[in-house]
């Protein structure tokens, strides 16, 4: 089964060129100016309530019908939108506005392309979801870039100290949800043992295990291996679980949380799937390797408009589970596709393998947050549907900006 994954994983581009309407040249990633974003001013906030429970599956969402009849937003919208809120570590919280520049015609629009092929979808038939046992393929690319936060969902590695989540994994549109106060977020281990320092790290996991209990929506894996009382059950646990192939994970604090204001209800009037999308920063930065974020291309750009992404699905407890599946439809800001998932993998990031423009090496790029199986409205009726956030040029510039604190790195994508 492994070496059928690592087949559909490095030859599926391939693959998608045998059809004999597509050449290779269009698999490639194009870079795109990007519009800026400039901060020009910062507000301090009463602190958040982190009283709001945690909801995975979202209601009344305006979805890609829905953007179809909606007006290109104005520069004073966007502006308002991409504003952003930024919760600290000791709960402090800020209000950042910002200003965009450089921005083109056509790079804000909600324009659609249209399947008539389309269903609903959270796992229908056959289970086509992988779970990857050995830890060989684990801690490594691209599998070891998927992280678990410690509300329930999952998240993906986008710098050495950043992770690109989904917003309503830490917020509901009115509030910060319970736990994203101590928000954590856990990395895959690549070593089960170490000397004097990987101790402290011990005793980090058994205050964190402590907390786990209080909260069963933490990690699973803290909370057995804190049980038993002595290093000699401590260690047999962590045996068993490489046995049984269950990832452990080494957790790490958030420093701060961005958050786009265009997700708060009340500036874009409901919850906006656009806007579901966030930032974490570590508290100390990993030393693995990360994926990096590309502009989304359109369906007819992708091989076999296939997509893929890693979470932690809930019905697989503790198991890293990879999927890949096509995209039925899209819109300027979102993906419907047909990936199965479960809760627990909201907030994955939905990557890509295309072509270096004017080399032969493919690579990966993020270009999408998986939002989760959501209700979406439809003609004033409500149809469920799998849903991904794009990375747009606009997204691209802000989640850029919210990594290196300017724009000087973020001119393309």
């Amino acid at each position: 089964m492994e070496h059928k994954l690592l087949l559909f994983i490095f030859f599926l581009p391939t693959l998608g060129l045998a059809n004999g309407t597509e050449t290779e040249q269009d698999f490639t990633w194009h870079l795109k100016k990007i519009p800026q974003i400039v901060s020009e001013r910062t507000f301090s906030l009463d602190s958040p309530k982190f009283e709001a429970k945690p909801n995975l599956e979202l209601n009344s969402v305006c979805g890609i019908e829905c953007q179809r009849k909606l007006p290109v937003p104005s520069l004073s919208d966007l502006k308002d939108l991409l504003s952003y809120e930024t919760v600290f570590e000791n709960g402090t919280r800020t209000l950042t506005e910002v200003n965009v520049l450089g921005l083109t015609p056509g790079s804000a629009g909600n324009t659609t392309t249209h399947k008539s092929l389309r269903k609903k979808r959270q796992i229908y038939g056959t289970d086509s979801r992988f779970s990857i046992y050995d830890k060989r393929f684990m801690t490594n690319f691209p599998f070891n870039t998927a992280v678990k936060v410690s509300t329930g969902c999952s998240g993906i590695l986008i710098s050495p100290k950043h992770v690109l989540t989904a917003a309503h994994c830490l917020h509901n549109g009115k509030d910060y949800v319970k736990g994203s106060k101590r928000l954590r977020v856990g990395l895959m281990k690549t070593k089960s043992r170490g000397d004097g320092r990987k101790r402290k790290g011990a005793k980090r996991s058994r205050r964190e295990a402590s907390e786990a209990q209080e909260d069963p929506k933490v990690d699973t894996g803290l909370r057995r291996r804190s049980k038993g009382g002595g290093r000699k059950q401590r260690r047999s646990g962590r045996k068993q679980e490489t046995s049984d192939g269950m990832p452990s994970f080494q957790w790490t604090r958030v420093k701060s949380t961005h958050i786009p204001k265009g997700w708060f209800k009340g500036v874009s009037g409901d919850i906006a799937l656009d806007y579901d999308y966030a930032v974490l920063e570590l508290k100390r930065p990993h030393k693995r390797k990360y994926m990096e974020l590309g502009i989304s291309p359109t369906i007819k750009m992708m091989p076999g408009s296939m997509i893929h992404f890693s979470g932690f699905d809930n019905d697989r407890s503790g198991q890293l589970v990879y999927r890949f599946c096509s995209i039925s439809d899209e819109s300027n800001d979102l993906f419907y596709q047909y990936c199965d998932a479960e809760p627990g993998s909201t907030g994955s990031g939905i990557y890509l393998r295309l072509k270096e423009p004017n080399k032969k090496k493919w690579k990966r790029k993020i270009i999408a947050v998986y939002s989760g199986h959501q209700w979406v409205d439809v003609n004033g009726e409500q149809q469920d549907y799998n849903v991904a956030v794009r990375i747009t040029p606009l997204k691209y510039a802000q989640i850029c900006f919210w990594i290196h604190g300017n724009d000087e790195n973020c001119t393309q994508g």
